[in-house]
């Protein structure tokens, strides 16, 4: 896997939470903060984004908001609201309100609907937040890809899909629908990478467009039980030992071997929350010899024996509310 890859299957824990609604009239709503990353989808209309810090943004058909935070924020008909005064919006990731608008509110939106209002799909990507790639946690607060004729086909067309599967009632929609918001998440991150993401700010955005240090991030993805050294890094990637070592951290934030071990084990976290591998399985598939040093090394990272990691991590989620509406 790719790193990018890697980072939205780390970070995603269960299927994203969404709603949409159709907004008419003066209308606003708060969302946030939650324990995930948020989006939203503006799919027909235009509107304003109220961001935490900073002027508000607008937004027209075809823009993608994305929060990586959770971080409270409100989406408006005008730039004048402030987002202390708007009502709290039940978000994506199910947390409790009786509001949802101001003035006309929401309503669901239907197929033929016509006149003038503004669709918006909103919800949000529940997130492990004891395995978050360090990429996502640079990310800054707010990610606004406006729509761009020609630009990024793959994301304007899992839009359109997107869109055609909320006005059209097609067989295997529950199957399509979150295949698809994962889709939105990729592209997203991508499109942001490509257009937003300058290399001259350094970081990861560095990171993942410098060659070598992209290439030797890519070799620990795809095989983290290797046993990877610094030498056979630098040589696979065409450095010295010294300058990979020195680019490599300046870049990541710490020194390749540093960055190899939080990748096993965090690779390990994500095995123990989503599969019933045995613990010795495991430890050998991210590179340790025995269960008794995977699970040192892991209690040293995460505070907690793998065991009771995969415990915590796989209860049932007695936060959700079936038949509620979560966006």
């Amino acid at each position: 896997m790719d790193v990018l890859s890697d980072v939205v299957t780390t970070m995603k824990a269960g299927r994203p939470k969404i709603t949409r609604s159709r907004r008419t009239g003066r209308w606003g709503s708060r969302f946030g903060p939650y324990p995930g990353a948020g989006f939203h989808l503006v799919l027909r209309g235009a509107c304003w984004l109220l961001p935490p810090r900073g002027a508000p943004v607008r937004l027209t058909a075809g823009d993608i908001v994305l929060l990586p935070h959770g971080a409270v924020h409100g989406m408006s008909d005008s730039a004048d609201h402030s987002v202390d005064q708007l009502p709290l919006n039940t978000t994506a990731a199910g947390a409790p309100s009786t509001v949802t608008g101001v003035g006309v509110g929401v309503e669901p939106a239907r197929a033929d609907d016509e006149g003038d209002h503004t669709l918006l799909l909103c919800g949000a990507y529940r997130l492990d937040r004891g395995v978050v790639h360090p990429f996502l946690r640079g990310l800054p607060d707010v990610l606004h890809l406006p729509a761009r004729l020609g630009r990024h086909a793959s994301l304007r067309s899992t839009i359109d899909l997107i869109a055609t599967d909320l006005t059209e009632s097609r067989p295997g929609a529950d199957v399509a629908l979150p295949a698809l918001l994962d889709l939105l998440l990729v592209y997203a991150l991508r499109a942001w990478l490509e257009d937003q993401c300058p290399e001259a700010a350094g970081g990861w955005c560095a990171a993942l467009k410098d060659p070598a240090v992209a290439a030797a991030l890519d070799r620990m993805h795809r095989d983290p039980a290797h046993p990877w050294t610094v030498r056979e890094l630098a040589d696979a990637v065409g450095l010295s030992r010294t300058t990979f070592a020195a680019r490599f951290t300046a870049y990541v934030g710490r020194p390749p071997m540093a960055y190899l071990t939080w990748w096993r084990l965090s690779t390990a976290a994500r095995l123990l929350r989503d599969s019933s591998a045995p613990l010795a399985g495991i430890a050998r598939q991210v590179g340790y010899g025995s269960e008794f040093a995977f699970a040192h090394a892991f209690k040293r990272e995460f505070g907690t024996a793998p065991g009771d990691f995969r415990r915590s991590r796989t209860a049932p989620d007695v936060s959700a509310r079936p038949g509620g509406e979560q966006g």
